[in-house]
């Protein structure tokens, strides 16, 4: 009789050695952009030793940052502090105070007439 393996993972996020998510995308995508930061350096005659050495550093760089933008926030962390920074902290509005308060009252005497 055959066995078929069951796919766990359906409806997981994408996940690489502890990267989620976003993170992941922005850890590949920074690599790619190290490397051709380095292509055009190289292309530029600018020395050997200097294209590797800003590769390494902006390489480790983005590596640190990464992981440890993971580790604080999370898969959706980053997310709901981008939405948290554009909520705003006070709505302005142009109605009088007195036209609220008028509403009140008088949803609070539509609910003492039904009871």
């Amino acid at each position: 009789m055959r066995t078929w393996n069951i796919n766990k993972g359906i409806g997981c996020t994408v996940e690489f050695k502890g990267l989620k998510a976003q993170y992941l995308f922005g850890f590949a995508g920074g690599l790619l952009l190290v490397l051709i930061l380095v292509m055009v350096l190289y292309m530029a005659d600018v020395n050997m030793y200097v294209c590797l050495s800003v590769g390494f550093i902006s390489a480790s760089l983005i590596i640190w940052k990464t992981f440890s933008l993971n580790n604080k926030y999370g898969e959706h962390g980053l997310m709901k502090l981008g939405a948290k920074r554009k909520h705003p902290q006070y709505i302005i509005t142009r109605k009088p105070v007195q036209s609220y308060l008028n509403h009140q009252a008088a949803r609070g005497k539509k609910n003492q007439n039904f009871n």
